[in-house]
């Protein structure tokens, strides 16, 4: 399980840029304990073994896939 100091301050490394999204775009929380989902980008991204993998190319690949549809617990060979 992720801790609550690491959910806070961990952001999406594509929205953390973004500047249309208040003064702190990019947050991320936490679904179905084993995905970090970020509103702004809609990306979302894997904790694999207690690990977030934070890899722009593996939130993107999940960005369309609804919450409800994610994989329980993600796939570990990303």
């Amino acid at each position: 399980m992720i801790s609550k100091e690491l959910l806070e301050i961990l952001r999406c490394p594509v929205a953390v840029h973004y500047t249309d999204k208040g003064d702190d775009p990019g947050q991320l929380r936490l679904v179905n304990g084993c995905w970090l989902v970020c509103d702004d980008s809609n990306y979302k991204y894997p904790i694999i073994d207690d690990i977030p993998v934070m890899l722009v190319e593996v939130g993107e690949k999940y960005k369309d896939i609804t919450e409800e549809d994610l994989p329980v617990p993600p796939p570990k060979d990303i």
